[in-house]
């Protein structure tokens, strides 16, 4: 998987803004941070629960490890070499969920049958 693929998966997501961070770049969402790619561009930084985080490193180690902020577990770090690019697109939309607000999860989540008879 590529950096590029990585900027098409997080930009695809509603209200998704790229942004610098420090050295790196990050992904956005109304000013929270859901993704950022280090300056090795190489991996990926996505911020899910701490379930997800055991989920993906028990079934592919190699791809996946706990990303850790002092002592706090703060997501994943993801290999993007060795990452299957679906898992990466559900990791990313899983992100985004966490910090976008609500109401705009929701319109994502409808499915558009539904809004399409509204």
């Amino acid at each position: 998987m590529t950096q590029g693929q990585v900027r098409k998966l997080a930009m695809a997501l509603p209200e998704a803004t790229e942004e610098p961070h420090f050295d790196m770049w990050s992904f956005r969402v109304r000013g929270k941070i859901f993704a950022t790619v280090p300056p090795d561009g190489r991996h990926l930084h996505v911020f899910v629960d701490a379930e997800a985080v055991r989920m993906a490193v028990a079934a592919d180690s190699s791809s996946y490890e706990e990303l850790w902020w002092g002592k706090k577990l703060a997501g994943l770090r993801v290999n993007l070499a060795s990452a299957r690019p679906a898992a990466v697109r559900d990791l990313l939309r899983s992100s985004w969920r966490c910090k976008a607000p609500k109401r705009l999860v929701a319109a994502f989540e409808t499915p558009r049958d539904d809004r399409s008879s509204r």
